[in-house]
This record gives C-alpha cells, structure tokens and sequence, in this order.
C-alpha cells in the first residue's frame, strides 16, 4: 500500500500562489557556505568584501538556492508526493542576500498536466520568487516539480 501525503499534483492547479518562509540568514551561514561551496572572498572573507563591487559580504546565490530548497521542504515538499525535478528553466540572482535578510518565498504555479507516458504522474511548472524583508526579489527561478497524482484521478482519465 503507498504512503499517504497531504499534497499530490491535484493540489497544485495552475495560477495557484503558495506563500512560505521566513529564514534570516546569519553571517556565519554565509561564511560557512562559502568555505565549503563557493570560496569567493565577497562570500567568505567580511573584510575583502568591503573593497568588492557589493560593499559587504553577500550570500552566495547557490547558498540562496539552498536557503529555499529547505524552505520549500519544509512548507510542502516533505509532505507531497513529489518525485523529484527534471529541472530549472531560468534561474536570476537579481539583489545580494546579506547577514541579517530574512527570505521568503512566493510560488506560482504556471502549468500542470498529467506526464501522457506515465499517467499516474503529474509535472507543475512553478515560478519561485524569493523576497527579503523589504520585499525586494533577490532571486527568481523558474522550474519543474513531479508528483504522484491520487489514485482515483489517473484512473479516471484513462477511462475517459
């Protein structure tokens, strides 16, 4: 018997917008990210990155990325049917994230149709907005999720 999970692909019809987060981002995340993932001194070094082109110590976008790859996790994903990704279409860092930004995002939901080789399946494309507290969008991507869709629904179509 499959698991039960609060969210399948029904649950995410087009034009839906979903609202979650609230993470503040500490300087010694920043550091501890960059030191292991992306060593570039305006994410790992607070002194050089007063002389850099962004004044100050800055997240690194991949450490945004994983900001609300958590988020996410934690406001629906760990409770889906989700099956993975097959990817990100477009992905912007548009403002610096910096010690002290408290991140949200806000998720559109742009397509949605059942996958014609897997019917059970579902593919959502999503626009992911990231804001800071100043509701400023640091970050915008745009992707794929898939989801088991409920038993009765994939059923039902192919009987169509």
């Amino acid at each position: 018997m499959d698991k039960e999970y609060k969210y399948y692909w029904e649950d995410f019809p087009i034009g839906k917008v979903i609202e979650f987060g609230g993470l503040t981002v500490t300087q010694e995340e920043i550091i501890r990210f960059a030191r292991d993932f992306d060593p570039q001194p305006f994410h790992l070094d607070a002194e050089a990155a007063q002389h850099s082109t962004f004044g100050g110590l800055i997240a690194s976008g991949w450490h945004t990325c994983a900001m609300v790859m958590r988020m996410m996790c934690d406001a629906y994903l760990l409770e889906s049917a989700s099956l993975g990704s097959p990817g990100i279409e477009n992905l912007r860092w548009m403002k610096p994230v910096r010690p002290g930004d408290t991140l949200r995002v806000r998720n559109v939901v742009l397509d949605a149709r059942p996958l014609e080789s897997r019917p059970n399946v579902g593919l959502v494309r999503n626009r992911w907005s990231v804001l800071n507290q100043h509701d400023e969008e640091v970050m915008q991507m745009e992707g794929y999720g898939m989801f088991k869709r409920r038993a009765n629904s994939a059923r039902q179509e192919t009987l169509d």
